[in-house]
């Protein structure tokens, strides 16, 4: 059994607009690592977290990665084994781009590679859901998915658990922006519609087949013009500075969709070429600047490699 082994896990977007809780994909930047070591004390610790500005908890009984650890390890009967974990968040807290999904992720793929369990990587899946639900309250999927399985990720059903890694054009490029404003999971999820007018109900449905019909065919077209969320996004985007501005922007740029990743506030747009999403990125930066608001930018293709040993 190897002593050590120090992974990366990808950033997510989850809901892909019109897709709340059920769609999610993994980008290739950011992401977080986490380097494991075995120990010789049974029990799990956690010596370093890097770049969380001292917000997430050293106490392995109260930190996402720790605990779905913990979990996997009683499933597998290892509770003796011990584990020293650092942390290494190497994307923003609170961004809309699954933080704790990729932390969790990590931690999950690097004790499933120490012990040497071969087994497929999405029998981790209810253990990372285990982390989410610590994280925000509420377990979902659409972000651990697409960090563990890589790729475009659907998930049919909750009870039971049921996900369909999805095809997609390899033509497809994103363009992430993060802006520097607060918008924590749990308060995001608080305020969206609990009821909902038929007819709205029937559009979103018709926007998601779309979407998913769009992947299989490789028509980009057709997954630009699904991706209309009249159920969420309405609501959420209050939160976001400037959304409608952002995405008018976005679209005149070039982009074929523009919506909010995950809870928010990042937003992201898909483009047919890398060169329209490093221009979109930019001109988004430029006008949060502009704003006096300090911002990220990712570019990057889906990610179907998911996690990965560094």
């Amino acid at each position: 059994m190897e002593k050590e082994i120090h992974v990366f896990a990808p950033a997510t977007v989850a809901n892909v607009v019109c897709g709340f809780d059920v769609l999610g994909f993994a980008v290739n930047a950011p992401g977080d690592e986490v380097i494991m070591r075995v120990t010789d004390k049974p029990g799990i610790t956690i010596s370093k977290i890097t770049g969380d500005d001292g917000r997430l908890p050293m106490d392995p009984a109260k930190n996402t990665v720790s605990v779905s650890v913990q979990h996997y390890l009683q499933s597998v009967g290892r509770i003796d084994i011990g584990l020293d974990i650092e942390l290494h968040k190497k994307m923003p807290i609170g961004s809309g781009l699954g933080s704790s999904s990729a932390s969790t992720v990590a931690g999950l793929f690097a004790i499933k590679t120490l012990l040497g369990d071969e087994s497929d990587a999405a029998k981790l899946l209810p253990f990372a859901m285990k982390g989410e639900e610590m994280a925000c309250g509420h377990g979902h999927a659409d972000n651990v998915a697409p960090a563990l399985l890589g790729g475009f990720v659907l998930i049919r059903s909750y009870e039971p658990l049921d996900v369909v890694r999805l095809p997609h054009p390899a033509g497809l490029w994103c363009a992430i922006v993060f802006p520097d404003v607060d918008v924590p999971t749990r308060e995001a999820r608080q305020i969206i519609r609990k009821n909902i007018q038929m007819k709205d109900a029937v559009t979103q449905w018709g926007n998601i087949a779309g979407l998913v019909s769009g992947l299989f065919m490789n028509d980009i077209d057709l997954i630009g013009r699904s991706m209309k969320d009249v159920l969420v996004e309405p609501v959420r985007s209050m939160l976001i500075p400037d959304f409608y501005k952002m995405r008018e922007m976005a679209m005149e740029l070039g982009a074929v969709s523009f919506g909010i990743s995950g809870s928010g506030p990042s937003v992201f747009a898909f483009t047919k070429d890398e060169e329209t999403a490093n221009r979109i990125t930019q001109k988004l930066q430029q006008h949060l600047t502009g704003l006096k608001i300090g911002s990220n930018g990712y570019v990057s293709t889906i990610n179907d490699a998911g996690p990965r040993v560094l």
